[in-house]
């Protein structure tokens, strides 16, 4: 124990660690937060789709060698949520099939991009920290960190500001309309604010797994919690645990950071099931 804490200790002598850590907790609690709403509204499926587009707009940060990429993942990444909410409304493109193109396309183009056009000779290490996560997460800059900091405080300001009307249209967007709640404006505000949660979560798990910080901890609080107020404080506190846990472990084990926090997730998942099922037998 003595030897785990003194590695603790050394470790977080670095400012990246630190900065990891901070940016792991703000992520957790947002990614939490907006969970709930999409996954009770069969949404989660948008989040996986953002995060293939933000992929591609990394990747072309990467190219233009932009000092702060997430400044330019952050616009095309709320357009396209912009883009996807209004082509999932039109009867001519479905939604699924408007994801299916934005998502593949805009990995396609990503990796294009990266391929050909990278200035780094290590094209294959940055394509894997992009999607895996592997060590963006200690890569961050002061500069990342201010700006993770302050898309954080804005997407949970804004969840608290408008909690009510998120309540009322995931349970019941007809009864909510029809109660003067604008649905398709806060669908929109959803939307926006989960383009927000994609982009700084990518840089602690990567792209590929960035749906998981959304989906899990919602899933894994369901499992035990009934009210909605109940699984929202139940899935923060289980992503918040999980993802500054997995951090610690990969720091000791040597593993990547954004499959080690993802499979923290999948053993939160697992003893939340197992206890509902003893509970019921």
């Amino acid at each position: 124990m003595e030897s785990v804490i003194s590695t603790f200790a050394l470790y977080f002598q670095y400012p990246f660690v630190r900065y990891a850590l901070i940016v792991g907790i703000m992520v957790s609690l947002c990614s939490a937060l907006l969970g709930v709403p999409l996954v009770l509204k069969r949404f989660s499926f948008i989040g996986d789709g953002l995060s293939h587009v933000a992929f591609g707009a990394f990747a072309i940060a990467v190219v233009f060698n932009v000092t702060s990429s997430m400044t330019v993942a952050l616009p095309i990444t709320v357009a396209c949520a912009v883009l996807l909410l209004r082509a999932g409304q039109d009867a001519k493109i479905k939604g699924d099939a408007a994801l299916a193109m934005l998502s593949t396309g805009a990995l396609a183009v990503g990796y294009l991009l990266m391929n050909r056009f990278s200035p780094s000779a290590n094209i294959s290490g940055d394509v894997c920290t992009t999607l895996f996560g592997s060590t963006s997460a200690l890569t961050l800059s002061l500069q990342d960190v201010w700006l993770c900091l302050a898309m954080s405080v804005l997407v949970i300001a804004v969840f608290l500001r408008f909690y009510n009307e998120i309540f009322s249209v995931t349970f019941d967007e007809s009864f909510a309309t029809a109660t003067g709640v604008k649905a398709s404006e806060y669908n929109l505000l959803i939307a926006v604010i989960t383009a927000l949660v994609i982009v700084i979560a990518m840089k602690l798990v990567g792209a590929l797994l960035v749906s998981a910080l959304v989906v899990f901890p919602a899933v894994t609080a369901m499992q035990l919690c009934k009210s909605f107020k109940g699984v929202v404080l139940c899935s923060v506190t289980v992503s918040v645990i999980c993802s500054v846990g997995g951090l610690l472990i990969s720091i000791l084990a040597s593993t990547p950071i954004g499959s080690t926090i993802v499979i923290a997730h999948l053993v939160a998942f697992a003893l939340f099931r197992s206890i509902k099922i003893l509970t019921r037998a």
